[in-house]
């Protein structure tokens, strides 16, 4: 059991404590909870997706456990844009506490709150935006407006007294983004020399050196692929990418096409952005997805979910024929994405499954239909030398980014006992311009697997994965308590291990002798017959078949 936050070292009045509860040493769950004076203020709260060893697995939550005891503590959530990585735990924690107040953009309060109606939560929500200030108890906060392939991101800088801290959320330096929406390095360098004494940072693309491609640069490319497209064109992107959206409706208006918008989350978020006047919809251009079939295939854009080969999103579906769309022979599939680590397996399955379709499979690897939307190691360079914080803690990335962030700030002039590696659940304290680690909270795995949240283990993934890979064997046998002497059985039955139960026919006898061998030394017990079945069967599996599969063994003592 993860401790709780109290159970760090005390905390002294007029420090800040900070706690990352996600998103460090992983792309995803993004969340950190800031303390002083008994008060907690939570920056972003959001989901990790599920790699191919955790089958079942629908999100992994942050592990909520230190600030569950606190849930009155928490004054506020401030959500720095709307990415599923940063906003898709909220319900979870609104389930605990309804009225922890949600502070964001205008977009960004939108899409948590049509993901909250899903719930059937109401939530408390105070709209901000670039250069705001709003005051939560000991918090003072400001707004600063950042670039990111979603409109609308803010940073935040958090004083206190304590410090002050700059929060970038995700964010890069695109110079002509397509909404005119620059990050303002102005307030980053007026904050600078008013003093940060921690800066936090996006770590994604740290390890990338120059300069992140301009999204401008992607719309020339999408329209030049759709003109050549002789067929239909289906686009994939993440459903909240309302730029490549923007880009994907231009070039089709363009080319004298339709879009159709498919997926739950895509047409929701797109209605959303188009009614709140961030997306550009031209007239005419969209149609419901249903009636697109009745279009020449020459007119028509798909615009899809799935570009991180999510098993039950449009595009696997349309892989795997279980779609109403179904890809064929002259189709232009454009994969307007980046892969996200740990999905390449199942992206390169969806590529795979489309080409043996027949359609033309167009993704970051051979065309430029896709930029990031996190600063690389140049932009970043920039961002130290402007703001020149006293201490910097890398935050958003695997280890390797955060890593290749810490080198960037040294390599700027920052001390390399100012620059904070920390993992999730690191306890780290921010007092008198000094940043250091005080302690090491134990944090889990939550897991959401279909209704149920945070009673999916790892144990139970393991034996998910076992039942995947080597397969299920089923053995009842009924004995007499007394000699052991096998009364009904044993009966053998496996899944996913071999053709024909023929095959236990050489073990059967060995379970019948080893059972007799228990009763003779004096067992009488049904669990300790079933453990000398499993062991058994377990030993003949794996040295004549060198697997290991599930083993279930069923005694009845008679």
């Amino acid at each position: 059991m993860p401790h709780a936050i109290e159970d760090a070292p005390a905390l002294e009045s007029g420090t800040l404590r900070i706690l990352p509860l996600g998103g460090l040493g992983e792309i995803g769950r993004n969340m950190a909870v800031f303390e002083i004076d008994g008060k907690l203020l939570i920056v972003d709260c959001g989901v990790l997706f599920p790699e191919e060893h955790q089958p079942g697995v629908d999100l992994i939550l942050p592990d909520f456990s230190p600030i569950r005891e606190r849930l009155d503590d928490i004054l506020g959530v401030v959500l720095t844009h709307g990415h599923e990585d940063h906003i898709g735990a909220v319900p979870y924690l609104l389930r605990l506490r309804n009225d922890i107040p949600l502070i964001g953009s205008t977009l960004t309060l939108a899409l948590i709150e049509a993901k909250l109606k899903e719930h059937r939560i109401q939530p408390y929500t105070l709209t901000v935006a670039e250069g705001q200030h709003e005051k939560l108890g000991p918090f003072d906060l400001e707004f600063v407006a950042v670039n990111h392939s979603i409109p609308d991101a803010l940073a935040v800088a958090i004083r206190t007294a304590g410090g002050t801290v700059l929060h970038t959320g995700d964010f890069k330096m695109d110079q002509l983004p397509l909404d005119g929406r620059i990050t303002d390095l102005r307030a980053f360098a007026r904050l600078g020399e008013a003093g940060i004494d921690l800066f936090m940072t996006d770590s994604t693309n740290a390890d990338v050196p120059g300069f992140t491609p301009r999204e401008r640069d992607i719309g020339a490319v999408l329209e030049s692929v759709i003109a050549k497209a002789p067929r239909r064109v289906i686009v994939a992107s993440f459903s909240s990418h309302v730029h490549r959206v923007q880009q994907v409706l231009d070039a089709a208006a363009a080319n004298g096409r339709k879009v159709a918008l498919m997926g739950r989350s895509m047409v929701r978020n797109m209605g959303i952005a188009a009614e709140l006047g961030y997306l550009k919809v031209p007239e005419g251009i969209l149609i419901d997805y249903k009636k697109a079939a009745n279009l020449p295939d020459d007119q028509i854009v798909y615009m899809s979910t799935g570009s991180q080969g999510e098993p039950m999103a449009v595009l696997a579906r349309m892989a795997n024929l279980d779609h109403q769309v179904e890809v064929g022979k002259g189709d232009t599939v454009i994969l307007a994405s980046s892969l996200i680590p740990g999905n390449e397996n199942a992206v390169y399955r969806v590529i795979n499954g489309l080409i043996a379709l027949g359609a033309t499979v167009v993704h970051k690897g051979n065309a430029k239909v896709h930029v990031s939307g996190h600063a690389a190691a140049g932009e970043l360079l920039y961002c130290y030398n402007i703001v020149r914080p006293k201490n910097v803690m890398p935050v958003h990335g695997e280890a390797r980014h955060l890593y290749a962030n810490q080198q960037l700030a040294i390599e700027t002039g920052v001390a390399e006992d100012r620059t904070i590696l920390a993992e999730n659940g690191t306890v780290v304290d921010l007092r008198d311009g000094v940043a250091r680690i005080v302690g090491q909270l134990d944090l889990g795995e939550v897991y959401v697997d279909g209704s149920t949240v945070g009673q999916i283990t790892d144990a139970d993934l393991k034996d998910r994965r076992i039942l995947a890979e080597e397969g299920f064997i089923s053995i009842f046998v009924a004995v007499d308590a007394q000699t052991g002497r096998v009364v009904v059985g044993p009966e053998l039955h496996a899944r996913g291990f071999a053709p024909d139960d023929s095959v236990f026919d050489t073990v059967i006898p060995q379970i019948e002798k080893a059972l007799t061998e228990a009763a003779e030394n004096g067992t009488r017990d049904s669990h300790v017959f079933s453990q000398v079945v499993r062991r058994v069967v377990g030993r003949w599996v794996n040295t004549q078949h060198r697997r290991r599969p599930m083993i279930v063994p069923v005694v009845i003592v008679a």
